[in-house]
């Protein structure tokens, strides 16, 4: 049983669950209880609201920790230990950029809920935003929402994806930062929150360094925590810069890699 690895942080859409979203959940269940035996705790890392996160984990989510909303939200088993909070100011700003752009459809993620704005976006795009955020509301206007706002999920044109994530990156001034797994999805997260910053404030507060620490993932947005795990995996289904940032390749979501990798590092 390898006993060195002391957290092992998952990504979700694209890397544990295949791509009608199940997993085999006798046989996660079966590694998990090996997992706490060998005092290795499982972390869920995404870009994903933390409701639709621990949903997909019934029964076994208070056993599990959440890097939710790409490292602005961070529960340990029970208990919160960060959200990021966007200024007002911030909010505003971001506000009035999105409305430059029409095609841009865009979703307010806070504490509380996330938010999609009434005349902004069709009530089709609403309702496809609930299959990741579970906790979803309308909102007159965003800049009057009374919540905590952790990021914005910008959706844009597929093949405009990065000329967006330019335009952000540029006019945001590091107020906030893009980060995108491609396909249209932009998060707009306040800078130096990611994944392994997420991962890092897990790790500090039960002394663990990164080389005891395992990751697993398939997008840009994984990247930094690829890099911060001394054992790291990209899908065989990543694109070539993912697999670049990570030491080992693993068998593609569709062949739960994950759960193959997992049986071999706690057998």
């Amino acid at each position: 049983m390898n006993t060195d690895i002391k957290i092992a942080a998952v990504d979700i859409d694209g890397t544990f669950v295949r791509s009608d979203y199940t997993y085999d959940v006798p046989r996660f269940k079966k590694i998990l209880a090996r997992m706490k035996e060998a005092g290795c705790s499982f972390v869920v890392a995404s870009g994903n609201q933390y409701y639709q996160l621990r949903d997909l984990f019934p029964g076994c989510d208070d056993e599990l920790s959440f890097v939710a909303e790409n490292g602005a939200f961070v529960k340990d088993r029970t208990e919160i230990i960060f959200a990021a909070d966007i200024p007002k100011e911030t909010v505003r700003f971001v506000a009035d950029l999105c409305e430059e752009y029409p095609e841009i459809q865009n979703v307010m993620c806070g504490l509380r809920s996330a938010y999609c704005e009434r005349g902004a976006v069709s009530r089709e795009f609403f309702e496809l935003t609930k299959i990741y955020c579970h906790r979803l509301d309308w909102a007159d206007d965003f800049r009057e929402v009374d919540d905590r706002i952790l990021k914005f999920a910008v959706t844009v044109p597929d093949e405009k994806t990065y000329y967006y994530y330019d335009m952000f990156r540029e006019r945001l001034e590091g107020r906030l930062e893009p980060t995108t797994s491609g396909h249209g999805a932009i998060d707009l997260i306040l800078p130096g929150c990611h994944k392994a910053s997420g991962l890092k404030r897990l790790a500090k507060r039960r002394g663990i360094s990164p080389e005891q620490c395992a990751a697993f993932g398939d997008g840009g947005n994984d990247i930094e925590m690829l890099k911060y795990c001394g054992h790291s995996y990209a899908m065989a289904n990543a694109p070539e810069e993912v697999k670049q940032a990570a030491r080992s390749v693993c068998p593609s979501n569709e062949e739960d890699g994950v759960l193959v990798t997992l049986e071999e590092l706690f057998p």
